[in-house]
C-alpha cells in the first residue's frame, strides 16, 4: 500500500449535517481498503477564486494508505459526487 493525501472541498451552501455525512462517505470508501492515518476537517474558508459562483467551501484534509483500487473507487465517486467542488490526490512522499 502506498501513502497518498486527498485534500477536497465541500460545498458552502449545504448543512452541517450533510457535510458530516459527506465526510463520513469518503472515511468509509478509504477504510473499505485502506487506512486513514490523519484526519483533518479544516472548515469553511474562503475559496482563492471562485469556484461554480461558489466564493467559500468546507477544506478537508485526509492521510491515507491504500492501494490502487481504493484510489480508482475514490476518485470516481469524488466525481460524481454533487457536493465536491474540487478535489485533489496526490502521492505522499514523506
Amino acid at each position: 500500500m502506498r501513502k497518498y493525501e486527498i485534500m477536497y472541498i465541500i460545498r458552502p451552501d449545504i448543512e452541517q449535517e450533510a457535510v458530516q455525512a459527506t465526510v463520513e462517505k469518503f472515511q468509509n470508501i478509504i477504510n473499505n481498503g485502506g487506512e486513514i492515518t490523519k484526519h483533518d476537517v479544516m472548515g469553511k474558508r474562503r475559496l482563492a477564486y471562485e469556484i461554480n459562483k461558489h466564493r467559500d467551501g468546507h477544506y478537508v484534509l485526509v492521510k491515507f494508505n491504500a492501494n490502487n483500487a481504493v484510489l480508482t473507487e475514490l476518485d470516481r465517486v469524488m466525481k460524481i459526487s454533487d457536493e465536491i467542488i474540487r478535489f485533489l490526490i496526490t502521492q505522499d512522499v514523506a
